[in-house]
């Protein structure tokens, strides 16, 4: 196993995670399934584990810069959370790659989607946006409706390693109206809770290298302040389309995955 590249994978999977708020999960699951004969759920176990500490770098820079809605995301984690240990326990008892083809097409009709509204301008300029962490919490038809949407997000983090925020970045940026940069860092914010809970599972079920964990998690520590420090000084129009790019790169992967198995079958 060439263990160094782990480290060096890890850097760069750390940048793009920290940037979009994605976890890195879309990179980490594949690099391990493909390059390094994982099965699939001692993957996606070995990314959560990942997943945690590039959640707790990034978060600290971006609260640092002042840029996570506590208040909001610690609601979505009381759904975000147990989507994520049940993520976790199905992939126990059903494959991965059957729910990871529904999701793909659901990540790309959402990228799709966001990206629509980036290049019609004059839906951009009706958008409503939230920019207090006060000011969203009395929006409480519109917390409840995302924290709902949210638990779909924990559930693709325990079930396909993913971290769970490319869905739940989309969630805060397009249903609850959050900033792009406020919804990437408070995604990293809320992601520490819902990875444990998805790790606390696949632990259970002997699903995690901690050895390889550890290894990419060197890398994405560093990366993933690389990634938080360079997002401040994207525009929010460049930074959503950065993340419609990575939805149908995560889209496009859960598809490929699915017919590769049952091509394989």
């Amino acid at each position: 196993m060439l263990e160094p590249l782990l480290i060096v994978f890890g850097f760069f999977i750390g940048i793009i995670a920290s940037m979009t708020g994605v976890g890195g999960g879309v990179f980490i699951v594949p690099i391990l399934t493909l390059f390094y004969g994982f099965l699939p759920a001692n993957a996606v176990g070995t990314s959560l584990t990942t997943i945690i500490f590039t959640a707790i770098a990034s978060a600290i820079n971006y609260a640092m810069q002042k840029r996570i809605y506590y208040k909001t995301g610690i609601i979505m984690i009381i759904t975000t959370a147990p989507g994520a240990y049940l993520g976790a326990w199905l992939t126990t008892i059903i494959s991965p790659q059957l729910l990871g083809l529904i999701f793909g097409f659901f990540l790309i009709f959402v990228a799709l989607r966001m990206a629509y509204s980036i290049f019609r301008r004059k839906d951009q300029g009706k958008t409503v946006t939230v920019n207090s962490d006060a000011e969203m919490l009395k929006l409480k038809r519109t917390v409840v409706i995302g924290a709902g949407l949210s638990f779909f997000g924990g559930l693709a983090s325990g079930l396909l390693g993913i971290g769970g925020g490319t869905l739940v970045v989309p969630i805060m940026a397009i249903v609850m109206g959050m900033p792009i940069h406020f919804a990437t860092a408070t995604s990293m914010f809320t992601m520490i809770f819902t990875s444990t809970s998805g790790v606390v599972q696949h632990y259970q079920a002997n699903h995690i290298d901690f050895t390889v964990a550890l290894l990419f998690a060197a890398g994405t520590i560093v990366g993933a302040q690389v990634g938080a420090y360079t997002s401040k000084k994207i525009s929010g129009r460049n930074l959503s389309l950065i993340f419609a790019i990575m939805l149908i790169v995560a889209g496009g992967n859960m598809i490929q995955k699915y017919i590769q198995s049952v091509l394989i079958f």
